[in-house]
């Protein structure tokens, strides 16, 4: 490393500013740079990208990015699913962690200017394309429709609630919410989030339309083959790869697929793509 340059594994210090309860195991961490320069940097992200997380004592992890650059906070959504997450999880307000990013190429939102765009999640799905979202709303004269199509398991695992009363309070997009079980306390639609698809009085565009899908396997395979046999090309459905990315920057090998690293050229890619790496979802 030549004098002077930065030393790209290097984390920023960071401070935990508030936490907040999403679902079970969910959590959203609010936070910021102990260095306003290295925060005015970071902002400059774009939605889809992640960054690499460092927790004191047990390690470093990848967390995407929800927070749209159009916001003024910076955050992440993580689910409590091991010993790093499990550490984050456990910090309190004014705790410290480190940060390093953005990484990624992020989903190139310019480029769908003047189009349709469809958000298909399921679950916590809608961690990734949350950002999506907001950019698109903030930018609304750019787009031609704007619908939302969310599945969860049960009511009380419906992610982000004060956001999915705003969209569906949204002039000019539509939100539609599905969970898999009936509650007596829950009076919208019942079923799987492909189901929402054929709901009367919904018609998802097909032309100059780019859908974005992320969600478990099964519900991104389902999706994936009803958007295809509504006629929607491969090269305008698009979603994230999630895999173990240990560098973020393509050194170090663990997130390879075929001739691809998802850290450096995904996490975005369309289902084309996906397709020629051979990768099963």
């Amino acid at each position: 490393m030549s004098a002077g340059a930065e030393n790209i594994y290097l984390p920023k210090l960071a401070v935990l500013d508030r936490v907040q309860d999403e679902i079970a195991e969910v959590k959203t961490f609010y936070w910021h740079f102990e260095d306003p320069e290295e925060q005015r940097r970071f902002g400059r992200f774009r939605p889809g990208q992640f960054a690499q997380v460092s927790v004191f004592g047990t390690g470093e992890f990848p967390l995407s990015l929800p927070p749209s650059p159009t916001e003024g906070q910076t955050f992440f959504t993580a689910r409590q699913v091991g010993s790093c997450s499990g550490a984050l999880h456990a910090l309190k307000p004014g705790d410290q962690f480190a940060v390093r990013g953005p990484y990624g190429n992020g989903f190139p939102m310019e480029d769908y200017y003047g189009k349709n765009l469809v958000f298909v999640a399921g679950g916590i799905g809608l961690i990734p394309l949350r950002s999506c979202i907001i950019y698109a709303l903030a930018h609304r004269e750019k787009f031609q429709r704007i619908q939302i199509f969310l599945g969860a398991r049960t009511v009380r695992d419906l992610m982000y609630r004060e956001d999915l009363r705003r969209w569906e309070q949204s002039a000019g997009v539509e939100c539609h919410l599905t969970v898999d079980r009936a509650d007596p306390a829950w009076k919208g639609h019942v079923g799987v989030v492909g189901s929402l698809f054929k709901k009367p009085g919904i018609e998802v565009p097909v032309d100059n339309t780019i859908a974005f899908v992320c969600g478990p396997p099964i519900m991104f395979r389902f999706v994936i083959k009803d958007l295809l046999n509504m006629g929607l090309p491969e090269r305008c459905i698009v979603s994230t790869l999630e895999r173990y990315m240990k560098c973020g920057v393509g050194k170090c090998g663990h997130c390879c697929i075929g001739v691809a690293y998802v850290c450096v050229d995904g996490p975005v890619f369309t289902y084309e793509q996906i397709k020629k790496l051979g990768e099963d979802i």
